[in-house]
């Protein structure tokens, strides 16, 4: 079997992935997905062994859609900085990827500076000061269907909108009207859709012909948007003006909390307009940990992507991966297993830090480590039942991320999230922007599995005021104190596994950076016990045998939407790469 190696060209290594994964064309029933499988594009042997980044000399930005990566070139032309390129693309995807990005949501943002600061900020939504572990539970104690994902009872308070500008403010060097000035233009003027555009709306065509005020904005006279076609979203841009304007306090403090506190109090839901009033942001120290001499920055809890990233390199940091090649039986099979030890873990002790104790330092702990890596048989897969730990939570898979690069050394990854398609597919009255089911990533009921179908713990429990536990991973990773790769991904609690899996693909395989994103992937979760792979991860003969060693596996039509920059350490260049599972992305510099 070929196989990479670390002396391999880094521009010449996908040859090798095409001739040792095989593209095998297995015929398992797919999970659900957010695409239809027609909506993902094919991987062809041809177009991976072509598969190059997009190279600039100064700056990069990347993210799932093409207008926002625009959008952060622009400012950054102007003489903005990584931060306020970041903010322009964070309030441009929630004009043109409405989705996913968003100001109805919250997440996550991961910052390098020039100086060799390494920052994080939390912007994760919370929950109402209402709620209460059992709410979405009937009088006889079982969960309502449906409760915590379409209806407002479903909606943690935003934290999108003062998260970036609580960013901007502190690092930031341009104003918020001039930052924010592309995307409202995008709202006001609106947008060509492309296909990529196109098939994420069209999912969703029934969920907006149920509320008029929807309807009215992305149905086309009542029928679906083609490609081609101009989306204009006059309601956003008064939302996105206002804010301009008046800053956070105008969402938080003004009319804004007020139409969706009404559409709240009108429809079932508990937001009260002192949950806006009384919402912060928190700067936190990121986690740190390192690979193959490389030092990983991630996201600390609530999130718990860079925690169990972590974890899983720390496990599998011994093995020769570059020997074992990508795809072998060997790194599949060692991966698997690390993941499926560091998910129990996660599952087990990670929550938000503000009502959980979360044992970091235990977790990533080379003694921890060392336990957990004796544990793994060489021959045969564990049984997920003979690990030990609580089943836990989740992350929608309509969630995105992008990163931003610029030419002082400034680096930033942010990802965010209203959780699942488009939220609870409402709008506050005229307020055009789609809010969170972001409470369903909470606990509805111990043992109960949620909408993304796992089951959660006690620790992840809904209370007053609490953040969600998330898996979103922003991660940037440093060689010799200088960023060379920052990554990150939406998909569930797959987010983790993309996110490693790509700084494996570069720092093991020696892949750039178009290849370490477009490459097939892999997912273990513990529970459930099986193996999720896109195809071309596996050759015929590689899965027999390692079915053969206990796993089963699951094909999924794609997996997360990597957005990725890699920082040439020889020659400082910025490569960026955008997904191709979101054919409507795109990376740009200058």
């Amino acid at each position: 079997m070929t196989r990479f190696f670390p002396t391999r060209p880094r521009r010449c290594a996908l040859l090798a992935l095409c001739a040792c994964s095989g593209f095998a064309g297995a015929k398992d029933v797919p999970l659900p997905q957010p695409l239809k499988a027609s909506h993902v594009p094919a991987i062809t042997r041809e177009a991976l062994d072509k598969a190059r980044p997009v190279i600039a000399p100064h700056a990069m930005v990347v993210s799932a859609q093409h207008y926002a990566t625009m959008a952060g070139v622009e400012i950054l032309k102007q003489g903005g900085n990584a931060i306020d390129a970041a903010v322009a693309v964070g309030y441009a995807e929630a004009v043109v990827h409405p989705c996913c990005g968003n100001i109805g949501g919250g997440g996550f943002m991961t910052i390098h500076r020039k100086d060799g600061e390494n920052l994080f900020l939390n912007f994760r939504e919370k929950a109402p000061a209402k709620a209460t572990p059992g709410m979405f539970l009937d009088a006889l104690g079982e969960v309502v269907p449906n409760r915590s994902t379409d209806s407002y009872l479903g909606v943690g308070v935003p934290g999108t909108v003062t998260g970036l500008n609580t960013a901007l403010a502190k690092y930031g060097k341009l104003p918020l009207k001039q930052v924010i000035a592309p995307a409202i233009k995008l709202a006001r003027d609106g947008y060509v859709l492309q296909q990529g555009d196109v098939n994420i709306l069209n999912d969703s065509v029934e969920d907006f012909a149920r509320h008029p005020n929807v309807a009215a904005i992305f149905l086309n006279h009542g029928k679906p948007f083609v490609a081609g076609e101009r989306l204009i979203q006059k309601d956003l841009a008064h939302t996105l003006e206002q804010i301009a304007a008046g800053g956070s306090d105008a969402f938080y403090k003004g009319a804004i909390a007020r139409a969706v506190v009404a559409a709240s109090d009108a429809n079932g839901g508990i937001l009260a307009l002192r949950d806006f009033a009384d919402y912060t942001v928190q700067w936190e120290a990121p986690i740190q940990c390192t690979y193959r001499d490389h030092t990983i920055v991630s996201a600390p809890p609530p999130s718990s992507g860079g925690t169990t990233l972590c974890e899983i390199a720390q496990i599998i940091q011994p093995y020769p991966f570059a020997k074992w090649g990508y795809g072998s039986v060997e790194s599949v099979h060692y991966f698997a297993e690390a993941e499926r030890r560091a998910f129990a873990d996660r599952n087990t002790y990670l929550g938000d830090p503000a009502f959980v104790k979360n044992p970091i330092a235990e977790l990533l702990s080379s003694a921890h480590a060392e336990k957990l890596r004796a544990t793994i048989a060489p021959d045969k897969a564990t049984p997920s039942s003979q690990i030990t730990g609580h089943l836990g939570a989740s992350e929608g898979d309509h969630t995105t991320h992008y990163s931003v690069v610029d030419s002082h050394g400034n680096a930033v990854a942010v990802t965010y999230t209203i959780n699942f398609l488009f939220g609870i597919r409402q709008i506050a009255g005229d307020t055009g922007f789609f809010l969170n089911d972001e409470m369903d990533d909470f606990t509805s009921k111990p043992g109960v599995a949620n909408a993304a179908g796992l089951v959660q713990g006690k620790v992840n429990q809904v209370e007053p005021g609490k953040r969600p536990l998330s898996s979103m991973t922003p991660t940037i990773v440093l060689r010799d104190g200088k960023p060379l790769l920052l990554t990150g991904s939406p998909g569930d609690a797959t987010i983790i596994s993309t996110t490693l899996q790509s700084i494996i693909n570069v720092v093991d395989y020696g892949m750039n950076v178009q290849q370490a994103v477009n490459a097939p992937r892999m997912h273990q979760q513990w529970y459930p016990d099986e193996v999720w792979i896109e195809d071309g991860m596996l050759t015929p003969l590689a899965r027999r045998q390692l079915e053969a060693m206990g796993y089963t596996f699951t094909m999924v039509h794609a997996m997360g939407a990597d957005e990725a920059i890699l920082i040439d350490p020889k020659t400082g260049r910025r490569e960026g790469a955008n997904d191709r599972r979101r054919p409507a992305g795109l990376a740009a510099g200058y």
